[in-house]
């Protein structure tokens, strides 16, 4: 990486960027993230708020809580893309001079020293996450760790272990990860799919750090994840997003979203890997045989099966890609 610093004995990159998606924020939450990023001991940075619709308001809120701070930059758009385009959107006016970036939700609260404790090590991997509490609006601690997990590269690609605005990256995982892959599914994850990249790039560490507070109230629109097996609530939620993706909430409708949020996401982020990265890359092989659109059972089952024995694949995801498995069956005919 261009410039590094000694620092501890690692190198610590220099300056990088800070992109925040934001969409109707929260005056008093959106008050709270800002001056926390404000405040980072490593202060070498451009923060580019990306406002996804409402331009004005987001202008004016962010000249409000940080006065002439000149890091702070506004890029506003007519169009509502949601949150993933919306960070795909942001991470295109990433400057070429940066050497990390950082992902950025509109209402969390970074403790000061975050991007001092994850950049350094940059100098080791592609991509890092440190860990966050969680926190109710009113400031009760919810879970005082997220306990997310380090996981091998195909178990990873099953279950996502790292939220966006944990993150950490080099700048150079762009030349790669944009355009994010497309699918009209609530599986389209941009942390999920900047993971998977960085890890075919090279490594990726989450880092047992609490660097801040991951703050849960009625407007997330990706929340920390319910732990444990809640079939009726499940099935509750199925029937609602079959409505939506699928136009009907029958059970064959539930099936094929089913399929789409396991095996089809999936299926996009190989295809991706595959059209991006060299052919003799190991891990663009690993993904296309167990996931891409001619994939081999004995594999997939493989990589279920070491990862409900270590903990980084749970059984209400397993059983997940079970269900999605009947259609896939149905499908490779």
């Amino acid at each position: 990486m261009a410039n590094p610093h000694a620092q501890g004995g690692q190198t610590s990159p220099g300056f990088g960027a800070i992109v925040l998606a934001a969409y109707k924020p929260d005056r008093s939450l959106f008050r709270i993230q800002l001056e926390s990023i404000a405040r980072q001991t490593h202060g070498d940075f451009l923060c580019l708020v990306t406002a996804d619709g409402g331009l004005g308001e987001v202008e004016e809120l962010v000249r409000e809580i940080v006065p002439g701070d000149t890091r702070f930059k506004v890029i506003g758009f007519d169009e509502r893309l949601g949150f993933y385009r919306n960070f795909e959107r942001g991470l295109t006016f990433v400057p070429e001079t940066a050497e990390w970036v950082a992902l950025s939700d509109q209402d969390d609260y970074w403790y000061e020293d975050k991007l001092s404790k994850l950049l350094p090590h940059l100098a080791d991997h592609v991509l890092v996450s440190g860990q966050a509490r969680v926190v109710s609006d009113d400031g009760e601690v919810l879970e005082a760790w997220t306990g997310r997990t380090n996981a091998s590269f195909l178990n990873l690609f099953v279950q996502n272990q790292f939220t966006g605005g944990l993150l950490v990256f080099r700048r150079s995982l762009l030349d790669n990860a944009l355009p994010f892959p497309r699918m009209d599914s609530p599986s389209e994850l941009h942390d999920h799919w900047l993971a998977v990249c960085a890890y075919a790039l090279g490594s990726v560490r989450i880092v047992d750090e609490l660097v801040q507070d991951y703050i849960q109230h009625g407007n997330n629109v990706v929340g920390e994840a319910v732990k444990g097996l809640h079939p009726i609530q499940s099935y509750r939620r199925a029937r609602e997003l079959a409505r939506r993706y699928e136009g009907s909430p029958t059970v064959a409708s539930i099936l094929r979203l089913t399929n789409s949020l396991s095996f089809g996401w999936r299926r996009v982020m190989a295809d991706a890997l595959a059209q991006r990265l060299p052919s003799s890359n190991a891990r663009v092989f690993q993904a296309t045989t167990a996931f891409g659109k001619r994939h081999a059972w004995g594999p997939l089952w493989h990589v279920f099966a070491s990862g409900l024995r270590n903990g980084t694949i749970s059984v209400p995801v397993a059983l997940t890609y079970a269900v999605g498995g009947l259609v896939e069956v149905l499908r490779r005919g």
